[in-house]
């Protein structure tokens, strides 16, 4: 593997490049049903489930009402702007653009940062409405895959939405895309031709596109630090629009979201390490799309434990008869393997370290998430980034003790107290490990 994309995007790419060569197809969005399904006897009324709605009807409706916007092989509209990479297939993979037929600014289509208070049905009802084209090049090949290809990048570093023609070689088929990781869209299929309108590309993005000597990591950095949106920065690194130029390669959207994730938490997480550490027990709180979230800082040095609680009927424990609970955490040295916990991991740590910076203090972090019966289906890795960063903008409760943080965290979640001490290192380690500083005192820095 190239340094360049090595550095970019962690050690855990390689098992990710694995995971996406074994798999033959992408999973059907529509569960099929069978003898053993609830779906059967159901039919999208009885919520034999457990969740508070179907999510079968859900994405049908939406997809019925995008049908007749979807009926012919030219599809004109504004795009976001928007593009998706595949990963089935890896190295040769799908990319294009995502359009809606729709002529007004969609530019909402793919800003996620400005999603947060919407609801299920606002987001699956404007993502819907994205028709994704389908063109197959090698990753490495990029610069030799034609217009398609060309005018593909163009749209992923506009600054703006912009206007696009597609011609598909037959009508938009599928239903709703859902993925943990990446926002949801609708239909696709492969293109015969596109054009694109007038592109601008963000100033701050051309810059880096243009240095073919900048190093992608180093490119993501110096656009997160002026000021770029997460999501665009994202959005480029997955064309391959960073980095040395002949390493220069496409990297699936899945993959990007959380290389770049990964990528500004680690620098934020370096000089969180520097920082003196916080002098009391905090808990802050997000509650958005049935997630709640309770993020607790202990006055330690840095470490970072991600915790997920999902209840029978949840989008991970559809037909679980108990609550599943995943976790995964680090040190202080941090970490060199991809997190068992997913694009989620990255995303909240992302989140944790923008606040610790700002403050100039350190502490030991653990995000405990309870994913509830109302979250429906997955709309993407960013509800968890901009859950948790909501939750770094409220006031905290402030604590003189971890019992009493986690009788207060234990009072806002239904599942035990003793379910996710059991299952968190940290949080063992908290209450159980003796430390040297417990013996002959502790050193407070100002």
């Amino acid at each position: 593997m190239p340094q360049t994309l090595h550095n970019a995007s962690s050690n855990w790419l390689m098992d990710m490049i694995k995971r996406s060569s074994n798999s033959a197809v992408e999973e059907s969005i529509v569960a099929r049903a069978s003898r053993n399904s609830p779906c059967v006897l159901c039919k999208g009324a009885r919520f034999l489930c457990g969740k508070t709605r179907c999510p079968i009807m859900v994405k049908v409706n939406y997809y019925l009402k995008s049908v007749p916007l979807m009926a012919s092989e030219d599809i004109s509209g504004v795009s976001p702007p928007s593009v998706f990479i595949g990963r089935i297939g890896y190295p040769y993979v799908y990319v294009g653009p995502l359009v809606p037929p729709v002529h007004e600014d969609t530019s909402l289509y793919d800003l996620p940062e400005q999603w947060f208070g919407r609801s299920i049905d606002e987001i699956v009802g404007f993502r819907s409405l994205l028709i994704r084209g389908k063109h197959r090049v090698h990753v490495e090949k990029f610069e030799q895959a034609g217009k398609i290809a060309e005018k593909t990048r163009e749209l992923a570093l506009a600054e703006n939405s912009v206007d696009l023609e597609l011609n598909l070689t037959k009508k938009p088929r599928g239903f709703l895309f859902m993925d943990d990781d990446v926002q949801p869209f609708g239909p696709s299929a492969p293109i015969r031709d596109m054009r694109v309108g007038n592109t601008r590309f963000d100033s701050r993005i051309e810059k880096a596109y243009y240095d073919t000597d900048l190093r992608a990591t180093e490119a993501v950095l110096e656009l997160y630090s002026r000021g770029v949106m997460v999501t665009k920065i994202q959005r480029a690194f997955s064309v391959g629009a960073f980095g040395i130029e002949k390493n220069r390669r496409l990297v699936p959207t899945r993959w990007s979201i959380t290389a770049v994730d990964d990528i500004i938490s680690k620098a934020l997480m370096e000089q969180v390490k520097t920082f003196p550490e916080i002098s009391e027990y905090r808990v802050y709180e997000s509650v958005y799309l049935d997630n709640i979230f309770e993020v607790l800082m202990i006055p330690d040095a840095w470490s970072y434990e991600s915790m997920e609680a999902w209840y029978p009927g949840t989008v991970w424990n559809p037909h679980g008869n108990s609550t599943l609970i995943f976790s995964d955490w680090e040190g202080n040295e941090g970490r060199t393997t991809y997190a068992q916990v997913g694009g989620c991991y990255y995303a909240a740590r992302l989140a944790v370290c923008e606040q610790l910076v700002k403050e100039r203090r350190q502490a030991t972090v653990i995000v405990l998430r309870e994913a509830r019966p109302g979250y429906i289906m997955p709309v993407g890795v960013w509800q968890v980034r901009e859950n948790v960063r909501n939750a770094m903008r409220q006031k905290p409760r402030l604590f003189k003790s971890l019992n009493e943080a986690l009788q207060f965290i234990s009072a806002r979640f239904e599942i035990p107290l003793r379910r996710w001490i059991l299952q968190s290192e940290l949080l063992k380690k908290a209450l159980f490990q003796k430390k040297i500083s417990d013996f002959f005192g502790k050193t407070s820095v100002s």
